[in-house]
């Protein structure tokens, strides 16, 4: 993958950019920098994800002043570069997979967590048809006061068990895996969801079961504990 460096060295506009830190992602080359010292983040999107970068850029267009997610400054077309705020905070995954947070404070963000998929689910939403996030890992979440939501280079036409399937799957199968504990916050997290939209999602089992499926291809030394995880929810659910 490219170093934010190759940016920065060979374009001449972000030259004044000081790299403070590359941050973790899968496909692209993300930073944190600052510019003329003001705090920015990077998205160096591959040539062959310029698509995902439009869908990323409308989606922090059009809610930023109302859902807790980053304001977009620049899409710069040339470049397939996103030019983003940088929200100073927490990984959610690692808040709640740190055993000196207290269940107590792990069950409240999980209730913020909920509220955060409803609201945008709500705001995109247009009559019967949503647009679901994609890529709900917990990683795509950082706490400060109040939880955020970032990167929407996946976010499309859905349904939003969709979202919540794969925030249980996220949960589900980070260090310590399928522990009682993860079940118990999957279960508030569907369980506040159901309370905040009444009705709005069916068949969570089967979709949790399919969302663990899906990380196989990420994940192929897990194979058989996903796999195995994967029918025993769909067949009992969460219990």
């Amino acid at each position: 993958m490219r170093t934010i460096g190759e940016l920065v060295n060979k374009t001449k506009k972000y030259k004044k950019s000081v790299v403070q830190q590359e941050l973790q992602s899968k496909k692209n080359t993300v930073a944190y920098v600052t510019i003329n010292n003001k705090p920015r983040v990077l998205k160096w999107f591959v040539p062959g994800l310029k698509r995902q970068m439009n869908v990323e850029y409308n989606i922090l267009k059009k809610g930023s002043s109302k859902l807790n997610i980053p304001t977009v400054f620049e899409m710069d077309e040339k470049n397939n570069v996103l030019v983003t705020n940088y929200i100073i905070g927490e990984n959610l995954c690692d808040i709640i997979n740190n055993k000196d947070t207290t269940q107590a404070e792990k069950q409240r963000l999980i209730l913020l967590l909920a509220e955060w998929f409803n609201d945008f689910h709500n705001f995109f939403k247009k009559e019967k048809d949503f647009t679901i996030r994609g890529d709900p890992s917990l990683r795509n979440f950082i706490l400060t006061d109040r939880i955020w939501g970032v990167d929407f280079e996946e976010a499309r036409p859905g349904r939003p068990v969709e979202d919540l399937a794969g925030a249980c799957a996220s949960i589900l199968t980070t260090n310590q895996m399928f522990t009682k504990e993860k079940f118990n916050l999957c279960k508030l997290l569907v369980e506040h969801y159901n309370e905040l939209a009444p009705g709005r999602i069916f068949n969570v089992n089967n979709e949790i079961a399919y969302a663990l499926l899906e990380k196989i291809q990420w994940r192929s030394v897990d194979e058989e504990i996903l796999r195995n995880y994967s029918k025993k929810i769909k067949e009992s659910g969460l219990s």
